[in-house]
């Protein structure tokens, strides 16, 4: 079963780089008393993800602060070294890049998609939300790899 609108965030642990080392840690001290926007993408350095996914929430960064948003996190099943990386080589310090390396946050949350045909095993599938406090305030799931519901700007829209 999916997390939905109104359900609390689910306490699970992500992975980030902290100095150059892999960091567990927990979703409660990520978002705690935070309003956050957490976007979930199938690969780090995908087509889709990098090229179409990923530039509007950093070309429309400053206006969703400008709504309250402290941070803007993006998450794959990808390791942390390959996260920082994706990370390093699109934004400057605006978007932060955490992994869910053993698919704990995948299997809690029901967004998964399978794409073994394609090589990549199972992943998250594309989602947006916003987050405050622990509370899911709106989601956006493509439910798979697909580009409609989760862009930037469908997000904003709804804030």
């Amino acid at each position: 079963m999916s997390l939905k609108k109104g359900d609390c965030f689910p306490n699970v642990s992500f992975y980030r780089m902290n100095d150059g080392s892999p960091e567990k840690v927990n979703s409660v001290d990520l978002f705690n008393k935070k309003k956050i926007i957490l976007v979930g993408v199938p690969g780090a350095f995908t087509p889709t993800c990098t090229n179409e996914h990923l530039p509007g929430y950093i070309k429309h960064f400053e206006s969703f602060k400008s709504k309250g948003i402290q941070e803007i996190f993006f998450i794959s099943v990808n390791d942390p070294f390959v996260m920082q990386k994706w990370g390093d080589s699109v934004d400057k310090n605006q978007l932060k890049f955490i992994a869910d390396s053993d698919g704990e946050f995948m299997n809690s949350s029901g967004f998964m998609v399978d794409l073994s045909a394609a090589g990549l095993g199972k992943r998250l599938s594309r989602f947006s939300m916003l987050v405050d406090d622990g509370l899911i305030k709106e989601i956006f799931d493509e439910n798979g790899p697909g580009l409609e519901k989760s862009k930037a700007e469908i997000l904003f829209e709804s804030i």
